[in-house]
């Protein structure tokens, strides 16, 4: 990937948002959640209106492509292109007008839906239109894909909500596209050509078009037919083909109310779907698909586990969930009771067996409604988590036909699949006959391409045998593009081209979409074409759990689907630093794929490159990617890949060593506990040694204790608890580990400090892992399982104090020695919280304050969150809060390095400095993680309390 002097010199000096022509940054926007790859020329990142038009004209000038991009989520190719890309999400993304009384909204293209409904919430309205990919795909890529989702069949697609768009026409003009009639001039002139081309073939338009709602294939030419004719509509869709839109008027509706959701069971695949026709006559606003191999993926993701078994009824080989939002519980009751009532006259109840088995499963609390929604939502992802070579290609997926026919459509597509030795994963909204499937191919391989192109000629075959739209949902791109000459016939075809000539007569706007597209298995545009490849090479951590090269890290990284669940902004704790920059090379996405682009030499350096470092830079290594991104991508293990690679390259600074052997010299450290506590107190040498020491002179360091904790404080015998003594709760905090042994007393039990009689504290290897020395990290791993194997045995659980250490038992450890022992230690292992959790109630008396907990980053990847809410609910008239927040942002080292304290600051500024600011005066603020104590203590007048000192403060005398 060279790089474009004169393309970059020419953008740079007509703009002043960001320019990027580098190969880690191109590569970033090389690839969508499609199985295309095409690099870009230059990746534009506009602050304003004025910088798209600079852009554009540069583009003109230089005969290269534009490309608008948005979240980047197409399923079909269109967000990639040897082009300009323009990134509309960091800037262009205001919300310029809400008009309640209207029922409108104005928004510039870079808004994410979620954002928007998050501003209109607050009057009781929101935008209807509700794809998965809600919390990170844009208004402006939804309006250019046409897109639609769940509830389409009440409120209809995109197109039937967009009022107007401003937009910027390839020559520079522009305009507003709306339903009214313009002003004389070259706007005029185009509309009133389309108008002309709209009669002209208003039959042919009238007879191949499908009549069915979910049709987004191809230009909206049926939109200049009839005498309302709304030239937006022509827009939408048009997949940035046609012109850049600057703004976009959208249609609102009153929020829902009150809304029910009945789980229709059933024991056949063919059952549900031939059901499906009849389920609508209720009048639901959605009818979504979840099929059986969805529910046996998720039933493997931990973060969707709890929710299944809550709502699913034994093995259906397929759900139907009825969605009813008939404003009050007593109507939404009496809708409960039809589709009961329904099904039954379907022949089904959960007292039958085999094809008569099944029923409703009702599900009216709003909590497990939300969590049902987050997981089918969350289909696509869930799909793509299977751990092989052969993933759900997206090509035929959003196919759509009428619901009468839709039984029959399926069973000859999977007929299809199964000629072709595969299958299909099935999902989504069977209310409008709209249901996305895929069939497992290895897009690596020749024959699976092959495969490819033969199903998708047949699939299209059959979908025009029931009359339905080969593109229902997700639009065209590169991946359908090519067959409208079969769906729609010659003359349409021409027509598109005479739009595309009209708007775009030099073919610059996201060329090759729509019309003139390349064949869809033209291997040369794939992201993993017939050139790609990942040499082997030694990995430092075991990987063996993936496919591919590298002991299986290809496979690990290449799990990534490019969904882009790691830019949602609200919501879960992923991703930090994305949320905090808005910056593609900061999401676990961007991260991904240049990982992919390192190891497979499409990175000049690749691992141990600069470019590999810089993508590293803002990791916090949070592992909020190991538990909210679906398909597993955990980068906080990958980022240790990437150091370890730097370390044995480069080797290691001084910070790096005062960070990584802190374990080691802090025995000798503590006893000149009052020497070592002198720089927090000398203004001049903190800003002398700050690049020494790699630490901002904007922090205080943590303070060293002079009586540290000493593992004969705890060895009693016949221990019921072998406790873990970190290296930051021993030497800074002693306290906590005190307080915990009082605790942990008064609960009754016995406690050992874990040890291995050499007479050096066990260590976690949590600061070499930070620095790249996994083989240092190893050996103090195996110490620490040698030194409790045989207290595991015998069924003692091992506990620990700080989150970042202990978790790593049950994470790292795995990866780092993997075998038996690391197993079962990581069974045995347990936060105070986990484990106390699991006992009697403590004797505790009232406290009479609120508590509001913070959680570390890696209790909430582990689960581990609950159980510090239970505990502390169980002290006496307890009022207790969780702060709804991401990272800390101090994560470590992280935030006390010079280049990086700011992110650090801003992610706290995100949520948690802000609810702590929110909070009474008198709160008390539990924040189980040593970096996020320091964090609240730089960063507000608060100090918060591990759970261990507040619990023990509340224990009854």
């Amino acid at each position: 990937m060279r790089e474009n002097t004169r393309l970059f010199n020419r953008l740079s000096s007509a703009i002043e948002g960001e320019v990027m022509t580098d190969a880690a940054s191109r590569g970033r926007y090389a690839t969508d959640a499609s199985i295309y790859q095409m690099v870009p020329e230059a990746v534009v990142i506009p602050r304003s209106t004025e910088d798209v038009e600079a852009a554009m004209e540069v583009a003109r000038e230089q005969e290269t492509p534009i490309l608008p991009r948005g979240g980047g989520t197409s399923q079909c190719g269109q967000t990639v292109n040897r082009a300009v890309v323009l990134d509309n999400t960091r800037h262009l993304n205001r919300i310029l007008e809400i008009d309640t009384e209207n029922l409108t909204a104005r928004v510039e293209p870079g808004v994410v839906l979620d954002e928007l409904n998050h501003a209109l919430k607050p009057h009781g309205l929101w935008f209807p239109v509700d794809p998965s990919t809600a919390s990170r795909c844009t208004l402006g890529g939804m309006a250019a894909n046409n897109s639609s989702g769940g509830r389409s069949l009440r409120y209809g697609i995109m197109r039937d909500n967009v009022r107007a768009i401003s937009a910027i026409l390839p020559d520079g003009t522009k305009a507003r596209f709306n339903g009214v009639d313009p002003k004389p001039g070259t706007y005029a002139d185009l509309v009133n050509d389309m108008r002309a081309l709209g009669r002209r073939e208003a039959d042919e338009i009238d007879r191949r078009f499908p009549k069915v709602q979910r049709r987004v294939g191809g230009y909206n030419l049926d939109a200049l037919t009839g005498n309302d004719v709304n030239m937006a509509h022509l827009l939408v869709g048009s997949e940035g083909t046609l012109a850049y839109f600057t703004e976009i008027d959208l249609s609102l509706a009153n929020l829902p109310g009150e809304k029910v959701i009945g789980v229709c069971h059933f024991p056949t695949f063919y059952a549900a779907m031939d059901a499906a026709q009849h389920l609508v006559t209720l009048g639901p606003q959605a009818v979504e698909l979840i099929d059986d191999t969805m529910i046996a993926l998720g039933r493997d993701i931990p973060l969707f586990r709890k929710t299944i078994d809550a709502f699913v009824e034994g093995d259906p080989a397929a759900l139907l969930l009825v969605e009813f939002a008939n404003g009050s519980a007593e109507a939404n009751a009496a809708k409960l009771a039809e589709l009961t009532e329904l099904m039954g006259d379907l022949g089904f109840a959960f007292s039958e067996s085999g094809d008569r088995w099944g029923g409703v499963v009702p599900v009216i609390n709003t909590g497990l409604q939300g969590a049902i929604a987050e997981y089918r939502k969350s289909g696509l992802n869930v799909m793509m988590s299977m751990k092989q070579a052969g993933k759900p290609i997206s090509f035929v997926e959003d196919c759509a036909v009428a619901l009468p026919d839709l039984a029959e459509y399926t069973q000859g597509l999977t007929d299809i699949f199964a000629r072709h030795g595969t299958k299909g994963t099935w999902y989504a909204h069977a209310s409008v006959g709209c249901l996305h499937v895929r069939p497992v191919l290895n897009m690596r391989q020749d024959k699976d391409v092959k495969t490819m192109r033969a199903i998708a000629e047949e699939c299209f075959d059959l979908v025009k045998h029931y009359k339905g739209s080969h593109s229902g949902e997700h639009g065209d791109g590169i991946v359908r593009s090519e067959f409208h000459d079969k769906m729609f016939g010659p003359r349409i075809v021409s027509a598109f081209e005479d739009v595309k000539a009209r708007f775009d007569p030099k073919g610059l706007m996201n060329p090759g979409k729509i019309v003139h597209a390349p064949a869809m298995d033209d291997r040369r545009v794939f992201r993993y074409g017939p050139n790609y490849s990942v040499p082997e090479f030694d990995t430092a951590l075991d990987w063996s759990a993936w496919p591919g090269a590298a002991g299986g890290f290809q496979g690990a990284v290449e799990m990534c689907n490019n969904n882009g669940a790691c830019r949602k902004l609200k919501d879960g704790v992923m991703c930090p630093s994305f949320r905090a920059t808005r910056n593609e090379r900061d999401a676990t996405r961007g991260r991904a794929n240049t990982l992919r682009f390192a190891i497979s030499g499409q990175m000049p350096g690749g691992l141990t490159s600069d470019a590999m470092a810089d993508t590293m830079k803002y990791c916090v290594s949070c592992k909020a990617c190991r538990r909210e991104c679906p398909t597993g991508v955990d980068m906080a293990r990958m980022k240790i890949e990437v150091l370890a690679a730097r370390r044995k390259a480069n080797g290691l600074s001084f910070s790096d060593k005062l960070v990584g052997y802190l374990p080691r010299y802090a025995p000798k450290a503590a006893k000149f506990a009052w020497l070592m506590n002198l720089r927090n107190k000398m203004g001049p040498v903190r800003k002398l040694t700050e690049r020494l020491t790699g630490v901002s002179h904007r922090r205080d360091l943590p303070v060293w204790s002079s009586t540290p904790f000493r593992d004969d404080e705890a060895q009693d015998t016949n221990p019921d608890v072998l406790l873990f003594a970190d290296v930051f709760n021993r030497y800074f905090e002693p306290e906590n580990l005190r307080s915990a042994l009082r605790v942990l007393r008064a609960a009754g039990l016995r406690i050992a400090v874990a040890q291995d009689g050499s007479g050096t504290a066990l260590d976690c290897g949590r600061t070499l892992l930070a620095i790249g020395c996994v083989d240092e990290a190893r050996e103090e791993a195996q110490r620490i399982i040698d030194a409790t194997k045989e207290a595991v045995k015998k069924g003692i659980a091992v506990v620990g104090l700080e989150p970042s250490s202990i978790l790593t038992f049950r994470d790292e450890f795995l990866a780092l020695c993997p075998g038996e022992d690391a197993q079962a230690l990581a069974h045995a292992t347990h936060t105070f919280e986990e484990f106390l959790a699991g006992r009697p109630d403590l004797p505790m008396k009232p406290l009479g304050t609120p508590i509001y907990v913070h959680g570390h980053c890696h209790q909430k990847s582990h689960a581990a969150v609950s159980p510090m809410l239970d505990l502390l609910n169980r002290i006496p008239d307890a009022e207790v809060n969780m702060i709804e927040s991401s990272c800390c942002g101090m994560a470590g080292a992280f935030g006390y390095a010079p280049e990086t304290i700011d992110i650090s600051l801003k992610m706290a500024n995100l949520d948690l400095f802000p609810a702590l600011d929110a909070a009474p005066d008198d709160a008390i603020v539990v924040a189980d993680g040593t970096s996020c104590r320091h964090q609240i203590a730089d960063g507000t007048p608060r100090r918060a309390v591990h759970v261990a000192r507040l619990l023990d403060q509340a224990l009854a005398e």
